[in-house]
């Protein structure tokens, strides 16, 4: 299975919850909701869930346990 970036997910995470707070802050913006969305949708196909809430909290336990190990990442095909 092929894992996404641990940098790239803190990225889209962090830019997730900046644009979370532009939304809040002017909820009638249009624009400000269509790139929050978009990023939601990124979110979810990044990290294979369903629903914005689903992909935050997995990305978040992603970015929370590191890197996985060269092995870990190859399905333990790397001595193979």
């Amino acid at each position: 299975m092929l894992l996404p970036d641990a940098n790239t997910v803190d990225r889209l995470l962090r830019h997730y919850r900046t644009q979370e707070r532009s939304v809040l802050a002017r909820p009638c913006d249009l624009s400000v909701r269509r790139r929050f969305e978009d990023t939601a949708y990124t979110l979810c196909v990044l990290m294979g869930e369903r629903t914005a809430h689903e992909a935050v909290r997995a990305a978040e336990r992603y970015v929370a346990q590191g890197p996985p190990a060269p092995t870990e990442a190859l399905g333990g095909l790397a001595g193979s």
